[in-house]
């Protein structure tokens, strides 16, 4: 990481989205950076590239996570509950134990990748109240609150709004819209979902349209960021559009990319 900006000399920004599992290319992303931001879903239950890795394929198997990717895929999400069930009924009562020793080894190995500073929200596939057991003295977790980077405020807000897909961090639509509210008006709006523009939350290869927010977009036409950070959507119609005064950014898929989003000042 660079240090900390000093008089009228730029400012570099590194942000990354979506790291599922990748620690490897986590480590080097602040390279160059005065700051790193991460925007969430560090842990990887299933890799849709490579059904072999993932939380669920080392409990179940590739075959079942084979098929687990064709029911979503297909949208035929009640069978893909149901065949979920059946799978976690062979473990029974040792199902939310074994999930955490799980999503616990990831965050370890992640958590240690973060350089110094990172400031890091959550996504809709992490488990929030299992971050401060891994966030060191260089990490800032943030979720509905703000911090200032080389002069501009960074307003962030974590997880995900809910879907038929479950994720671990879903939330209400009114709680979400509260936690925008309670950012106001920032430089660079930084969440996990992007706002509920179709370009923007339209997957071409799942084939279907993701939640996004319709207060986060209400926000952007009403406080006018610079820009609107985001990721969750693997491989977007759009990756970056104007809405109004805002540049709207997906920060890209770091699982598969290993590069981050620079912002520079």
């Amino acid at each position: 990481m660079a240090s900390t900006p000093a008089g009228n000399r730029r400012t570099r920004v590194h942000v990354v989205s979506d790291v599922h599992g990748n620690a490897r290319d986590l480590a080097t992303a602040g390279d160059g950076a005065d700051a790193l931001i991460c925007l969430g879903d560090l842990v990887l239950f299933l890799d849709y590239a490579d059904h072999s890795r993932g939380i669920f394929p080392d409990l179940f198997g590739t075959e079942n996570a084979d098929r687990i990717v064709e029911l979503r895929t297909a949208r035929r999400f009640e069978e893909a509950r149901d065949f979920q069930t059946r799978l976690w009924a062979g473990i029974g009562a040792d199902r939310a134990s074994a999930i955490r020793e799980a999503v616990r080894k990831q965050y370890a190995e992640l958590f240690a990748a973060f350089p110094a500073p990172t400031y890091a929200t959550y996504g809709n596939v992490d488990m929030p109240a299992l971050w401060p057991e891994y966030a060191g003295p260089g990490t800032t977790v943030l979720d509905g609150e703000r911090v200032e980077i080389g002069g501009r405020v960074f307003g962030f807000v974590g997880g995900g709004l809910r879907t038929p897909m479950r994720t671990p961090y879903e939330i209400s639509d009114e709680e979400y819209a509260a936690k925008i509210e309670a950012v106001g008006e920032v430089d660079v709006l930084c969440t996990h979902i992007p706002p509920e523009v179709p370009e923007l939350v339209y997957d071409t290869v799942a084939r279907r349209f993701e939640r996004g927010s319709r207060a986060l977009l209400d926000a952007i036409h009403r406080t006018r960021p610079r820009y609107a950070l985001f990721g969750h959507v693997h491989q977007p119609l759009a990756r970056r559009m104007r809405v109004g005064a805002t540049e709207c950014v997906n920060v890209g898929h770091f699982a598969s990319s290993g590069r981050p989003w620079v912002l520079e000042w």
